[in-house]
């Protein structure tokens, strides 16, 4: 099972946030719908996705996407993704 904190920081404070859960064990090529479904979760609007968002996930346990990654507007300055390792 995959356990991801999904946060969003406004001021360096937390304004949302929630443990999103998934069946199986990670993939990194499935990392992208692991941020659809965290974003769809908490009703936010999903960021551009880079490979070295997926790699900095896999090898350092988060990724943070700031206001850049998205088309859309957002009323946040970051969106972290950490995974709590079981």
């Amino acid at each position: 099972m995959v356990k991801i904190w999904v946060k969003t920081l406004k001021d360096k404070k937390i304004v949302k946030n929630e443990i999103v859960f998934y069946d199986g064990r990670y993939e990194e090529e499935k990392f992208d719908e692991y941020v659809r479904i965290a974003c769809h979760e908490l009703d936010l609007p999903t960021p551009v996705i880079l490979s070295t968002h997926a790699a900095s996930f896999t090898q350092f346990n988060i990724s943070r996407f700031k206001p850049a990654d998205f088309v859309e507007y957002i009323d946040f300055d970051e969106l972290t993704l950490e995974n709590c390792k079981v």
